[in-house]
């Protein structure tokens, strides 16, 4: 067995319909083949408390990688996190 290969984290994506970075954000983890749960908060209101619950903000996309809260499409941050190498 490969032991380089290691579980993936949990990705939550929490977006809305109308969010052009939101597109942006799941089109890229697709490309890098990561899955995630999307969570739009535009037609879910628990989620819209939970977001600015995590996040301290209305704002998205927000992306929760093992219980760590990215606000916005940080490319940089998400990589690191993700350990996906550019």
């Amino acid at each position: 067995m490969n032991k380089a290969k290691t579980l993936q984290p949990i990705v939550r994506v929490f977006t809305s319909v109308s969010c052009p970075f939101c597109f942006t954000l799941k089109e890229f983890l697709k490309e890098k083949g990561i899955k995630f749960e999307e969570i739009d908060v535009s037609k879910d209101e628990k989620a819209r408390e939970e977001l600015i619950k995590k996040s301290g903000k209305m704002e998205v996309p927000v992306v929760e990688i093992d219980g760590q809260i990215v606000v916005g499409f940080d490319r940089e941050k998400i990589c690191k996190l993700l350990n996906i190498k550019e």
